[in-house]
């Protein structure tokens, strides 16, 4: 679960490195974005010259979680690092062309079939 003040991965190749989550979307009062949610984040390291830039505002949609999530099968799933992929603000897709590392199944189900389609691994 990412929450508020989290600090994330990019796993794509837009140029940023780490963001820090500040909002995230759903209700008012929402507190804890899992996987295939979309969250508000800001760059905290990013690559030079590319089409991210530090502090940079962005909308990104969580690919990766620490805390493990049950699968419809019963079976638990978890990773290594809290991940999010980046998305245009407009249309909802991955900003970047190139998705690095495991993504779950799920976010497919959620209605990325652009991130799955980029991604190298889909567990």
């Amino acid at each position: 679960m990412v929450q508020p003040q989290s600090i994330v991965q990019i796993a794509d190749n837009s140029g940023g490195k780490i963001g820090r989550v500040f909002k995230v979307l759903g209700s008012s009062k929402k507190r804890y974005a899992s996987i295939g949610e979309i969250v508000v984040l800001s760059v905290q390291k990013a690559e030079p010259r590319k089409a991210v830039k530090k502090k940079d505002i962005l909308y990104a949609v969580v690919v990766r979680q620490k805390a493990p999530f049950r699968r419809a099968d019963g079976t638990h799933i978890r990773f290594d690092e809290n991940a999010v992929v980046i998305l245009d603000k407009a249309k909802k897709e991955p900003q970047a062309g190139r998705v690095f590392g495991p993504i779950p199944r799920e976010i497919g189900e959620k209605g990325f079939q652009k991130i799955i389609s980029l991604a190298q691994e889909v567990v």
